[in-house]
């Protein structure tokens, strides 16, 4: 009977010590309070009241960097917050070098992103969002390697920007907007009147091209429906008109 007992405690120790781990999991074991081995994914067995485990995820873990109000480097005042990925590649220093790794990530990333805003101008946070990124993510990333933990990505989702700020900044806009269509428009000007210099000097020497110029005038102006006939006299006509004229008013002096 003695035995029995003996056995069934045996068994449900040994029933009790088994441990299933799930495949993105990793079972961190201690002996007597010194690392052991790092067991799983499966089943696995412990030794009873000499081990014990502590479970980690390896699954690639989402951070959200709650909204930072933060002073650039020009002194405007914005608001932003981000997105941080990161994951466990050694479990081992994940429980063993940080007391908790998802408090640790998420404090010094927010730091890092503080940081890192004052470092640029406010213009450098609108136009250069991915390579901040990226320095922000190397940042955080040569900090957490000790602790076992990987930063795959981060990303800045939201910049808010002061009403004020928002308004110079659409003046801005409107002011460089209208100064390109005054340089656009004035190199149309000048394009124009280089061709029009060109086509002058080309009729001045051929008569025949300002008659045909001046036919093609008298078309277009046939096609709408004006009231208005415009006569074009050729050129030879009013210049004899303009010779006749003054020889006839250097005549009537020495009449």
């Amino acid at each position: 009977m003695a035995l029995l007992i003996i056995i069934a405690i045996i068994l449900v120790l040994f029933f009790w010590s088994l441990r299933i781990a799930q495949e993105y999991q990793r079972a961190i074991v201690f002996r007597l309070g010194r690392f052991e081995s790092i067991r799983g994914p499966g089943l696995f067995w412990l030794i009873p009241f000499i081990e014990r485990e502590q479970r980690v995820d390896i699954r690639t873990k989402t951070v959200d960097l709650e909204q930072q109000e933060t002073i650039t480097k020009d002194s405007v005042t914005i608001k932003v917050n981000a997105v941080l990925w990161f994951k466990i590649t050694n479990p081992e220093d994940a429980i063993i070098k940080v007391a908790d790794y998802n408090k640790a990530v998420y404090q010094f990333s927010v730091t890092a992103l503080r940081n890192i805003i004052g470092q640029h101008t406010l213009d450098e946070v609108l136009r250069e969002r991915e390579q901040i990124n990226a320095t922000l993510q190397k940042m955080v990333d040569t900090t957490t390697e000790p602790w076992g933990i990987k930063i795959e990505m981060v990303e800045m989702k939201d910049v808010e920007i002061p009403e004020a700020m928002q308004r110079a900044m659409a003046r801005e806009a409107e002011a460089i907007r209208e100064k390109r269509a005054r340089i656009v428009k004035a190199e149309a000007e000048l394009e124009a009147s280089i061709k029009l210099t060109q086509g002058a000097k080309e009729m001045e020497g051929s008569p025949i091209a300002l008659e045909l110029r001046r036919m093609q005038m008298l078309s277009e102006i046939g096609i709408d429906n004006n009231t208005t006939t415009v006569i074009l006299m050729p050129s030879e006509f009013t210049n004899a008109a303009k010779s006749f004229t003054e020889l006839v008013s250097m005549k009537k002096p020495e009449e």
